[in-house]
Order: C-alpha cells, then structure tokens, then sequence
C-alpha cells in the first residue's frame, strides 16, 4: 500500500492530536488574509479566515463523530483504507458515500460535504485512514456542532439504523 506501517507514525510524522470529532487531526492552513466582520452573512458575520485546511486520520477507536460544521468543507483522500460516510442532509436525505482509490467502484478521492450537513465516518476494512478537509471561509470553533444521535434519528427516520449503526461505539 506505502511505506508507512502504522498510524502511530503517521501521527508523528504529521503532528496528529486526538481530536474531539475529527479522530486525530493538524491543521495544515489558516489564510491569513481574512473577511472583516459583517462581510459574511451569519453565522459567519463575526469575519473568519478566507479558508483553512487540516490533516486528519480515523481509525477504528478513533472515527469521526456525529458533528456538523456550518462552512462548506473538501474531504481529501491521501492513504489507507477506505473511509465510510454518513451523510444526513440539511433537505431530510441520507447518503453514504465511500473515499477510496478504487474510482471504478464509485469511491471518491475528494467529497465535497455541504456545510450544516451532519455526518459520522469509520474506516471500512482496515487500520486507518489519512486524509485532509480543506473549508471555506476558515473555520472557527463556533461553526461546529456536535450531533445528538437520539434527536438526529427522530429528524432522519429512514437513516435511524445507520446513525445507530455508525455511532454505536462512539
């Protein structure tokens, strides 16, 4: 697959922090050019960087938790396993989307996420999973939320045994 054997070395090598929804995760970008306040609409009317970027790696005791954040984000696919994805829509629909290198099969090298659209991920088959979300404008602490699987089942009824599912061992 690569040279590199573990996840323990990826974390190193990147400077990877356990990280409360991500897995592990370094930033990578904060622009430094930035929107001055009341240049955006809310919530982002507070100014915010033009953009920002993070590594992040999920494995299995550590996946992507149920959160959504407002802004638009890029997921990246660098090394390892296949990443699944839960996506709950902000219109009531559900999909699962898988980043991978086996295009043929329909996985995605990038995944564009929409921002307030709720998701989860885990690694399928395998240790680990490095990728990247780059997101515009830049994201500040205040555009995420965490998800609640009990409320978020109610709202997605026809995606309540996936959210059951994925969050299981959250």
């Amino acid at each position: 697959m690569n040279s590199l054997s573990s996840p323990e070395e990826l974390q190193a090598l990147l400077n990877l922090q356990p990280h409360p929804t991500c897995g592990w995760v370094a930033m990578s970008f904060v622009d430094s050019e930035s929107i001055a306040p009341g240049g955006l609409p809310e919530p982002f009317d507070s100014g915010r960087a033009l953009g920002s970027a993070l590594y992040f790696m999920v494995t299995p005791d550590r996946p992507v938790h149920l959160h959504c954040i407002h802004n638009d984000q890029l997921y990246h696919r660098y090394l390892g396993f296949p990443l699944e994805i839960l996506l709950l829509h902000p219109d009531g629909t559900h999909s699962i989307e898988t980043m991978g290198e086996d295009l043929a099969q329909g996985q995605h090298l990038q995944l564009l996420i929409p921002g307030n659209t709720f998701h989860t991920a885990r690694v399928r088959g395998g240790e680990w999973f490095l990728g990247a979300s780059t997101e515009w404008p830049g994201v500040d602490p205040t555009d995420v939320v965490v998800g609640d699987p009990v409320e978020l089942a109610k709202r997605f009824p026809d995606a309540a045994a996936l959210i059951s599912e994925f969050t299981a061992a959250q």
